[in-house]
């Protein structure tokens, strides 16, 4: 029984992933790439500013002690 269902659950995955699944073309693969990239850059440069900020901060605080 549990193989049955198994291999139904094949075939229909397999049915889905051919037709009813709408892939993408190579120019939107390529243009989502650019933009995850920028993105990724820009929020890794926020993080860095972000962490050069605090540890400015922290070093002028423990001056003061």
């Amino acid at each position: 029984m549990a193989k049955l269902k198994f291999k139904t659950y094949i075939k229909e995955s397999y049915d889905e992933l051919i037709h009813k699944v709408s892939w993408p073309t190579w120019n939107e693969l390529q243009s989502s790439a650019i933009v995850v990239s920028i993105a990724s850059l820009i929020i890794a440069l926020i993080v860095y500013l972000m962490d050069m900020s605090f540890q400015t901060l922290l070093e002028n605080f423990y001056k003061l002690f």
